[in-house]
């Protein structure tokens, strides 16, 4: 199973959006709140993320934004 981080932080639409989604599809991930993490901040700023949710897969390109197309696909590669 692949390892998949959510960075999100509070009063994100898009954020619980995501996690909305991925919970539906039954897909299990970590969730990094950059507002109650601030390393966490600093490092997606420092990787050229400027907004959040962000959707980390191991060995995937991330997962910018709400994206229920890349979203339906990790679903379908974890069947």
């Amino acid at each position: 199973m692949q390892k998949i981080t959510v960075y999100t932080k509070n009063n994100c639409v898009q954020c619980m959006m995501t996690k909305k989604l991925l919970a539906q599809y039954q897909i299990e991930f970590a969730e990094v709140n950059v507002e109650e993490v601030p390393e966490a901040l600093a490092s997606l700023k420092d990787a050229g993320f400027q907004s959040v949710p962000v959707t980390i897969v191991d060995n995937q390109e991330p997962i910018v934004g709400f994206r229920p197309d890349l979203l339906a696909n990790l679903a379908k590669a974890a069947i």
